[in-house]
């Protein structure tokens, strides 16, 4: 299951690459949160999934849904639309292992201790700042010297690593074993309701050709009905931190998948900057020593 994860995951970016240049990024968001929907109602339908029966389940489900799907969708393919290349999103939204596992570090020593001083250890500390300083060596290279990363794409995607990084925290905390077709309708609907306000003020027109319905297609079927219940599984039956650690897979993927399909290039810089937050990554996941 997370090799297939990483895998399905890692085509979001190629995806909104694909399909971008025939449609604004929140409109095709909102045609793909509705057909999501569609798809899952009639499995629902088919497989008579129960729904979750506590109302607070579900306004728990609406804030997950509006913050890993709305707020990290949105601020990625904003991001990818205005310039930003797959793999360079990829790589940021990467950085998302980090903060989870801080986040946790800080919560467990919190309650361990008593004391919300000394919550995170010079160890992890480190991997932070390593992992920092790899993220900031690809950026800072482009910033500026394209049209790749500007004020405008850089922002989107570190909203969008913060809206999926505080909705695994919150997810992960507050929804209880929920089934994952009646979840992700519920999730989606929130999305759904905070993206389409702002994707009415889009005035670009939709290309309706093969290659639209082709990443309408595969976002629908592969990464909305795969990819995300997927996730929520994969984060109901885990730790936090561990799930969101695959995620650091993705952008070594993605930059694969890109240098492939568009030609991104993958520069010693890029590498040196994905081994760098790779090793960070595990300085920070990493167990303590018994």
């Amino acid at each position: 299951m997370p090799a297939v994860f990483v895998l399905i995951w890692s085509t979001g970016f190629i995806v909104a690459k694909f399909g971008l240049p025939f449609a604004p990024p929140l409109t095709f968001l909102a045609i793909r949160y509705f057909c999501s929907m569609v798809c899952f109602l009639v499995w629902i339908w088919l497989a008579k999934a129960i729904w979750p029966t506590d109302k607070k389940q579900w306004l728990h489900l609406a804030i997950t849904g509006i913050l890993m799907h709305g707020g990290y969708l949105g601020g990625v393919w904003v991001a990818v639309k205005n310039g930003m290349g797959s793999g360079l999103a990829a790589l940021i939204v990467g950085f998302q292992p980090i903060l989870t596992a801080l986040w946790l570090s800080s919560q467990t020593s919190s309650a361990s201790a008593g004391q919300p001083g000394a919550v995170v250890s010079k160890r992890q500390w480190a991997g932070l700042l390593l992992g920092l300083a790899g993220l900031l060596l690809v950026v800072a290279r482009k910033f500026g010297a394209t049209n790749e990363v500007t004020l405008l794409t850089f922002a989107a995607t570190v909203f969008a690593l913060f809206s999926i990084t505080i909705g695994t925290l919150y997810q992960k905390q507050h929804v209880t074993a929920t089934d994952v077709r009646t979840a992700n309708v519920i999730q989606l609907g929130a999305a759904l309701v905070l993206t389409l306000p702002f994707a009415i003020f889009e005035t670009e027109a939709i290309s309706w050709n093969a290659s639209f319905v082709g990443a309408m297609a595969w976002a629908v079927l592969a990464l909305t009905l795969g990819g995300s219940s997927l996730m929520f599984m994969l984060i109901q039956r885990g730790a936090a931190t561990t799930v969101t650690s695959l995620l650091y897979l993705v952008p070594p993927t993605t930059a694969l998948m890109a240098w492939l399909l568009f030609d991104e290039a993958i520069t010693a810089v890029t590498v040196l900057g994905i081994v760098l937050t790779a090793i960070g990554v595990s300085l920070v996941v990493r167990p303590a020593k018994a």
